[in-house]
C-alpha cells in the first residue's frame, strides 16, 4: 500500500518536478483535485517544495 501511495505521489508532483506547473492542483490531466476533493491531499501539497529530495525510489 505505501508502494503505491509514492507512485501516486510521484504521478502528482511529476508535472511540478518538470517545470510545467507550480503546483499539482494546476496540472489539469490529473486526479490530483479529485484526491483534493476527497480529503486525501490539501489544495497545497507539493507547492514550492521537492516531495522527492532525499527519497531513493530504487536501490
Amino acid at each position: 500500500e505505501k508502494d503505491l501511495e509514492r507512485h501516486v505521489e510521484y504521478i502528482h508532483f511529476n508535472p511540478v518536478k518538470h517545470g510545467l506547473v507550480n503546483s499539482p492542483s494546476d496540472w489539469p490531466y490529473s486526479s490530483f483535485s479529485r484526491f483534493v476533493k476527497e480529503g486525501l491531499y490539501t489544495a497545497n501539497w507539493g507547492d514550492g517544495e521537492n516531495i522527492w529530495d532525499g527519497v531513493k525510489l530504487m536501490e
